[in-house]
């Protein structure tokens, strides 16, 4: 009984590129040639291969909603895209994942909130039994749970532990994201983060570290605390199903607020 947690966005924006072509005219007249039906038809099959290759009996897709709640929390999150030209055919990919596919897409969450929280709730009527992540986004390390990245086949899949998920999330608070655009501790990549985690004494938790770390920058608690916050992909205890809403990530031992 496994289930496929597979992240639309990537597949939707890969497919969409593979299926346009932009011809220059001239003059500064270009324009693009796309082809739907084969974006269809790819999307079908990369689908059916990834159930045979993983043994799944379920593929559910998760995209990313139009609002996000890590902005409200940094608002240059991801600003760095705007004006970035999109594929001609993302749009209609993922119109296409919502009427012919099974899709999750909740409000104020990213694809791979929904892939995280899907992975580590408990079984219920909807949903139960093994379930494996399919993402190339180094961030699924952040979850505990199994993990297939379709561009390193070799590997398989993999299985990452609740230590090793949190301890990811830490090391991405501490490196920050250029890509999603927030910067962690100034000055810190994966080889001094590396340094500052493996400090660990026995009456210290690893966010005493980030948080020195962060200080000896001239920096704040609350600081770190910005960049933790936008770092973590939500678990199941990180989402309030009742309010329909993310809970904002807060150290062990302090009380989780609803976003």
């Amino acid at each position: 009984m496994r289930t496929i947690l597979l992240d639309g966005d990537i597949v939707a924006y890969q497919i969409a590129c593979r299926n346009e072509v932009s011809i220059d005219w001239g003059d500064d007249v270009i324009t693009k040639s796309t082809n739907m039906d084969e974006a269809k038809t790819q999307i079908d099959q990369y689908i059916s291969s990834l159930k045979k290759m993983l043994g799944a009996i379920r593929v559910i897709i998760c995209l990313t909603d139009s609002q996000n709640f890590r902005k409200d929390i940094l608002p240059t999150y991801k600003a760095n895209r705007k004006g970035v030209l999109k594929p001609a055919l993302l749009a209609e990919v993922r119109k296409y994942l919502h009427e012919s596919h099974e899709v999750v897409q909740r409000p104020g969450l990213e694809a791979d909130d929904c892939m995280g929280i899907l992975a580590t709730m408990g079984d219920t009527r909807l949903l139960s039994g093994d379930r494996v992540i399919v993402s190339i986004d180094k961030d699924m390390k952040s979850i505990p749970g199994y993990l297939f990245n379709p561009m390193k086949t070799q590997q398989g899949v993999i299985e990452i532990s609740l230590e090793e998920a949190d301890l990811n999330h830490l090391r991405q608070t501490l490196i920050g994201d250029p890509v999603d655009n927030y910067s962690g501790c100034p000055g810190i990549g994966k080889t001094k983060a590396e340094k500052v985690l493996t400090k660990k004494h026995p009456d210290q938790n690893r966010w005493e570290l980030v948080v020195k770390a962060f200080e000896a920058k001239g920096l704040t608690e609350a600081d770190a605390l910005v960049q933790a916050r936008v770092a973590r992909i939500c678990r199941s205890e990180d989402y309030s199903f009742t309010n329909r809403k993310p809970i904002l990530w807060n150290p062990p031992n302090t009380k989780k607020a609803v976003a």
